[in-house]
């Protein structure tokens, strides 16, 4: 090859070099350029950090004084004698809070609804109302409507109180069932949630000591038994001190449960077991369930709406030995003056929230 053709060949290739180059500089140039306007040096902006948690956020909010908010965390410490405001962001919100204001129609607690939120107010709040309180978007397809589980908020409110270390009670004496299948709670709740509380037997007096396997103490809820046994009835109480005089809560019978959850256990008879005609008759229906498990009954009888009757119901508590108590229901049919039509089959039903039972007995002349 002739030396001026490689001379030519070597300066093409050193413009090709310099172009590209050039060209990677000039695109830099124009990223840079684009992302710092003015030739000033900018951070990378990162989302805001409501827009990262979006729907985990809770809407559960207190109006403060002057306008400010405060969002509600898992728990809350406020001061009792001030009125509290809650606000929950929707426009078709539901509210919970502490039971009893409910069970006795309190009238300082009140519920308002507008376009854009929901409000509670709660005036004059004493250590009695310490509590959860909660609040849930409510989804309506045409006229059914449910709980958003995913968009419910709730907080539990102390009502910090030095003169009740524990939340007042209207029962000065309460019924808590022990089972063996189940925890029990013995329901000692505290005002604040830093007070260390303790649990006791009343007689012989002695103080049941809390471990983490047994016996917890959870301040919203009380002394958490863990495994139940007959043992542990008796008369007790819990005790707690901030600063000062020990305090004694709410005493508590613990009774234990002998008969296991299902169906009513029933049985039927009349009184007396020979009848004539003329004679007053007694049918009485009786079920052993669970303490506090209620009972209902429905009766069918030869006589039905021709034939006036009287129906009586009774319940009450039986100690049945080594620990067990057995909650015994009864329903109690009364004939009077038997006449003919009166004999025949007497069907009671009974049933509880785990099922109905059917019993028949026959009530013939003699």
């Amino acid at each position: 090859m002739k030396p001026w053709a490689v001379f030519c060949l070597a300066l093409l290739c050193l413009e090709l070099q310099n172009g590209s180059c050039q060209a990677i500089k000039r695109k830099k140039d124009a990223v840079e350029s684009s992302a710092h306007p003015g030739g000033k040096r900018a951070r990378a902006r990162q989302p805001a950090l409501t827009s990262r948690k979006g729907k985990s956020q809770s809407l559960l909010t207190q109006v403060l004084d002057k306008g400010r908010f405060l969002r509600l965390g898992p728990s809350t410490t406020l001061t009792p004698g001030k009125s509290v405001e809650l606000r929950c962001k929707g426009t078709n919100i539901g509210w919970s809070y502490p039971t009893y204001l409910d069970t006795f129609n309190d009238s300082r607690l009140s519920i308002k609804h507008s376009d854009k939120y929901s409000q509670l107010v709660l005036t004059s709040p004493s250590a009695a109302d310490t509590g959860s309180y909660s609040c849930w978007v409510i989804v309506c397809d045409g006229t059914e409507c449910q709980r958003d589980q995913d968009r419910t908020y709730a907080s539990y409110v102390y009502f910090t109180d030095k003169e009740n270390l524990f939340v007042p009670s209207a029962i000065h004496f309460e019924i808590v069932y022990l089972r063996p299948d189940r925890p029990a709670v013995v329901p000692c709740r505290v005002t604040e949630p830093q007070v260390e509380a303790s649990l006791h037997r009343e007689v012989p007096p002695e103080e049941i000591t809390a471990n983490q396997t047994l016996l917890t103490f959870d301040p919203t809820k009380g002394f958490i038994l863990r495994n139940p046994s007959a043992d542990l009835q008796g008369v007790f109480y819990c005790k707690a001190a901030s600063k000062g005089t020990p305090q004694i809560s709410t005493k508590y019978q613990l009774l234990y449960v002998e008969v296991p959850s299902g169906a009513p256990f029933v049985s039927l008879g009349a009184s007396p077991e020979t009848v004539r005609g003329g004679d007053n008759v007694n049918v009485t229906c009786t079920v052993l369930g669970e303490p506090e498990e209620d009972v209902s009954f429905r009766w069918s009888y030869p006589g039905q709406d021709r034939r006036p009757v009287h129906i009586q119901m009774l319940w009450r508590l039986v100690n049945r030995g080594m620990g067990h108590t057995t909650r015994v229901s009864q329903s109690i049919l009364s004939v009077d003056n038997m006449q003919t039509i009166d004999f025949g089959n007497y069907i009671c039903k009974a049933k509880n929230i785990n099922g109905e039972t059917i019993v028949t007995t026959k009530i013939a002349s003699s």
